[in-house]
């Protein structure tokens, strides 16, 4: 089975591109997914969570809510890496358990097991997958992609963007690139193409 990491920059379209995959028959694993997970109540992170971050991070009915949680690290280096440090072995330890069943049920086929994670690169889980597809768009498309999700203003919009790798840089540690900037008809093509090659790959 061929272990495949999907990451791209916010509002670049990588949800899109993940779907795309999935109608192709691909097996995929959304992190996003799992990172809520790993935070219920009654899970190890979340006590971990609440012990260090207190009761004010959760909502009316005692799950931690993201928002709060969020705000709670907005702008507090330290905060994030104690909050990435308790969530992330987390969510690789649900990830390899997800890839390892996904093997198992794949056998000795030639399979694809896809898995979207947005800072991939940045925690450097990229180097645990076959190869690496990362969705990108132009900057200004960005923008008011994520402009056109509502509730962030110019500034905000620009501060969440800036806030991660540059698309540019991220591009460099990609094995195959789908550039979403054009219609959506050119980024299926693109995904139809790449998801051939993967195929061989897999063989």
């Amino acid at each position: 089975m061929l272990k495949i990491g999907l990451t791209g920059g916010i509002a670049c379209g990588k949800s899109f591109v993940l779907n795309e995959f999935r109608q192709l028959e691909v097996r995929c694993i959304d992190a996003d997914d799992v990172a809520h997970q790993v935070i219920l109540p009654g899970e190890p992170a979340y006590r971990d969570i609440v012990e260090h971050f207190g009761t004010g991070i959760l909502g009316d009915d005692s799950a931690i809510d993201r928002a709060k949680l969020g705000a709670a690290v907005f702008g507090d280096e330290q905060e994030r890496k104690r909050l990435n440090g308790i969530v992330h072995p987390r969510i690789h330890q649900e990830l390899d358990r997800r890839l390892a069943r996904l093997q198992q049920e794949a056998g000795s086929e030639p399979a694809l097991a896809m898995v979207d994670a947005a800072l991939m690169v940045e925690t450097g889980s990229y180097r645990k997958y076959d190869c690496v597809v990362v969705v990108s768009c132009r900057p200004e498309q960005q923008l008011e992609r994520l402009l056109g999700r509502g509730g962030l203003t110019r500034e905000e919009a620009q501060a969440r963007i800036d806030s991660q790798m540059p698309i540019e840089e991220k591009v460099r540690f990609a094995d195959f690139v789908i550039d979403n900037s054009g219609d959506r008809g050119r980024t299926r093509d693109r995904v139809r193409e790449v998801h051939g090659q993967l195929l061989e790959l897999a063989r």
